[in-house]
């Protein structure tokens, strides 16, 4: 009998610690098993995007306000559409905000950061930032340093 009980325990503490590494890898990558439902939409179009990805975030001043929801190719102005959800309690983006697109470390995830403009009008559902700034591609930069030194 007593072995019966040090197997159950065994057991019920392989899975309690099963379900704790399921929780740490669904908190360090970001992924909520509760979206935060509610908010609103925002757009803004970049030349270029590099990496982001949908479920990327969108941040403010380093906190995130919201996050990428769906990423598009505009066949009119052959740019890529950027459709981002706001958090409903952030309601003070005014419309000379900019937004760009941001690395978080040298080699880490991309993301959207805005920055808030003076204006008094705030965007609302459906809005478009206009002010933008697309990514900064390493390979880019490193072609274009290459190529001024092969001139020089």
């Amino acid at each position: 009998m007593r072995i019966r009980t040090v197997e159950i325990s065994v057991g019920l503490f392989m899975l309690i610690g099963f379900l704790a590494l399921i929780v740490l890898a669904l908190n360090v990558s970001g992924l909520n098993l509760t979206p935060k439902s509610g908010g609103y939409k925002l757009y803004a179009s970049f030349e270029n995007i590099g990496g982001l990805t949908p479920r990327a975030k969108v941040a403010m001043s380093g906190v995130q306000i919201g996050e990428v929801k769906n990423i598009r190719l505009d066949p009119q102005m052959l740019m890529a559409e950027v459709e981002m959800e706001i958090f409903a309690d952030v309601d003070y983006i005014s419309t000379d905000s900019s937004a760009m697109i941001l690395t978080s470390g040298l080699l880490g995830q991309q993301y959207v950061g805005i920055v808030p403009g003076g204006d008094m009008e705030v965007l609302g559902e459906g809005d478009f930032i206009f002010n933008t700034q697309s990514a900064l591609v390493l390979e880019d930069l490193v072609g274009k340093f290459l190529m001024n030194q092969v001139s020089e």
